[in-house]
């Protein structure tokens, strides 16, 4: 397999599966010419608990999007979730030298957002600039070239605990891998699944994956909130293999065959087979008992979803209404239940904007492999922020610390 420099790879390091998804750059956007997927072994909530199970589901994820691209894979561009994040607004202000905002003016104001007090064991993964304001005068995108004499910043910060960070690294390094940069899998879901006219007038992104539900809203056209809930659809699973006493792997079988969000939503009522631990016999069970199983965990999902909007203040920042997507997403009903929860219009979030393989991942499981290849295009050809053995994430990430502190006095 040959290595090619025009390629652009997302790895989707999730609680239930690993996927790899291998685009190539062309003029107007990217073509998706390969796809990996394997069970994920060694993750819980989002986050590492075994890092060879995780390396070795990496390495098969990997090798079927190397065969189907025909390449070979050395960078990427992962993902990351768990209940660890966390994520906050920021405030800068500076004087404007010379009474026209240059781009040390840009840098300046970014920095002075950003030096807050952030712990020693937290890594900063995203600083993302929500507007700025020139003497006033807000809801300015790009402030380059305008005249004024005052330059405020309001930012969004994103942060990990750092060995989460670091493990979701050393399982790349592990398996082979340079590690681009770490991206927020709420924010890569939505480059694949909004649309600008919902990120301008306000639009709530819920990601229900396998073992974390990723929230993010929008409003104005830039990132509003962000933040990661410890369920998913592997509780949902969990919950069936418990009630109905079959195996994990039977359940989630079941799941995605037979269930419906709510039992209300069920069109028939139809008997279906459930195999038994401890080789005991199969048992008929009616459909809408599985479903009153799986009602209750969504509805939970959900509302702490809203729970979450609320808290922040943004209910009424989302006229668009909500874009569901991730796996858990896929259930029947799942949109017809969050309408109701939510008491706004619900549509289900597929991947866009791409080409080549786009009816292969048209599908909400894709939506984080997906967006972070289309983070990858837009971000540009940056150099590696992290590194196989680049020396101690403590380190890097105090450093980082003592720049953005004293780098104005120096």
């Amino acid at each position: 397999m040959k290595r090619r420099d025009d390629l652009i790879v997302g790895l989707d390091i999730g609680t239930t599966k690993i996927c790899a998804i291998v685009a190539e750059r062309r003029e107007d956007g990217v073509d998706v010419v390969g796809i990996g997927t394997h069970p994920s072994r060694g993750l819980r909530k989002g986050v590492v608990v075994d890092i060879d199970a995780t390396v070795t589901s990496i390495k098969h994820a990997v090798e079927e999007a190397e065969l189907m691209a025909d390449c070979e894979i050395t960078s990427v561009y992962a993902g990351i979730a768990g209940g660890h994040i966390r994520a906050f607004n920021s405030h800068g202000v500076v004087a404007v030298k010379d009474q026209e905002v240059s781009q040390n003016d840009v840098r300046r104001v970014i920095d002075a957002a950003k030096a807050v007090a952030i712990p020693m064991d937290r890594e900063v993964i995203h600083v993302i600039p929500q507007e700025f304001i020139i003497d006033d005068q807000d809801g300015i995108r790009e402030p380059l070239g305008m005249s004024g004499v005052r330059l405020e910043a309001k930012i969004h910060i994103v942060t990990a605990a750092v060995t989460s960070a670091h493990n979701i690294v050393k399982c790349a390094n592990k398996a082979g891998l340079n590690v681009i940069d770490i991206v927020l899998e709420p924010l890569a879901s939505s480059e694949a699944v909004l649309a600008r006219d919902e990120r301008e007038l306000g639009v709530c992104l819920i990601d229900i994956g396998g073992g974390t539900t990723d929230i993010a809203v929008f409003a104005d056209g830039s990132i509003k909130h962000t933040s990661v809930l410890g369920l998913g659809g592997y509780h949902v699973s969990n919950d069936i293999a418990v009630g109905l006493r079959t195996p994990f792997e039977e359940a989630e079988r079941i799941k995605k065959k037979f269930g419906v969000a709510a039992a209300r939503y069920l069109s028939s009522d139809d008997v279906i087979s459930v195999p038994s631990v401890g080789g005991r016999r199969p048992r008929e069970v009616s459909r809408k008992i599985l479903c009153e199983i799986i009602e209750p965990r969504m509805e939970e999902i959900l509302c702490l979803a809203r729970g979450e909007i609320a808290k922040a203040g943004l209910e009424d920042r989302i006229p668009s209404g909500v874009v569901l997507t991730g796996g858990c997403s896929a259930l029947e009903g799942a949109g017809e239940l969050a309408e109701e929860i939510f008491e706004a219009p619900v549509r289900p979030g597929m991947p866009t904007h791409i080409g080549g393989l786009q009816d292969v991942v048209r599908s909400p499981m894709y939506a984080t492999g997906v967006g972070l290849v289309l983070f990858g295009a837009a971000r540009g050809r940056d150099q590696n922020r992290f590194r196989i053995r680049d020396g101690s994430i403590f380190r890097r990430v105090k450093n980082r610390m003592r720049e953005w502190f004293y780098g104005e006095f120096e």
